[in-house]
């Protein structure tokens, strides 16, 4: 029970393909204790049957990263309720449509900049508002993706953004690093999300992925939770500021 007496925020789950998801039920099979966070009213219902069979029930908190009062109240929350984490996971990530179907010159400001707050800025934001409720030796995770390194057709504006969150990640590490509490992202394969569908020609990207990777294979939702247990637990003590890839090897390939 590698996460047994450890409580980890899981944000945020908006259905049971959800990468966020993943990650809390392999938190809960070894033995965490989860909070998970939606993003708005309409997805909480579907959180709420997602959780109906769990006993005990986690505690679920709607969380807008769009302002950092928001972020407060979520942080104020889990304090009240839970006590202080020990550690949280980031698996939020935005593009508008057009930035995704549109060639990358022809990304307007404000989708630019859209896409960096929500998916860049928001892990900054909550990892300095959560700082105080975090216990010694906690961990800090986000999930990104190879396009931030090499261009995957159709990811456009998303594959910079994710580039932007490596570096944070990195940066995070240092600032946080003297409090003991670890940055690492998890670069995961395509897998079939909510998010991931709105990317043209996805389906076409998982064939590709699949015959080019070493294990000739996609991955599954399990295998990317099972590493985000790794990162959370004292096995990983030694590991900070690090991009994790689960992708059957694919990021190794040369051609």
């Amino acid at each position: 029970m590698l996460l047994q007496g450890k409580k980890i925020a899981v944000f945020n789950v908006a259905n049971k393909k959800s990468i966020a998801w993943a990650i809390a039920q392999s938190i809960m099979k070894f033995g965490g204790e989860v909070i998970i966070g939606y993003q708005n009213e309409r997805l909480k219902e579907n959180v709420e049957e997602i959780i109906a069979d769990l006993n005990p029930k986690p505690l679920i908190v709607e969380c807008d990263v769009s302002k950092d009062e928001n972020i407060e109240k979520v942080a104020k929350e889990i304090e009240n309720n839970v006590g202080k984490i020990d550690g949280f996971v980031h698996s939020i990530a935005f593009a508008p449509s057009d930035a995704l179907k549109n060639p990358y010159i022809e990304t307007s400001r404000e989708a630019f900049l859209t896409a960096m707050e929500v998916s860049v800025y928001s892990f900054v934001a909550m990892s300095r508002i959560f700082k105080p409720i975090l216990n010694t030796n906690s961990s800090i995770i986000t999930l990104t993706y190879y396009g931030s390194e090499k261009v995957i057709p159709n990811y456009n504006v998303m594959g910079v953004a994710k580039a932007a969150l490596e570096a944070s990640v990195r940066y995070l590490a240092y600032d946080l690093g003297g409090e003991n509490i670890r940055v690492n992202a998890i670069s995961a394969g395509p897998l079939s999300t909510l998010a991931a569908r709105g990317i043209a020609r996805f389906t076409d990207m998982l064939e590709y992925h699949k015959e080019r990777a070493p294990l000739r294979r996609n991955i599954e939702h399990r295998e990317v939770g099972d590493t985000a247990v790794f990162l959370l637990s004292n096995l990983s003590s030694g590991i900070t500021g690090e991009v994790i890839y689960v992708d059957a090897g694919y990021n190794i390939m040369g051609m």
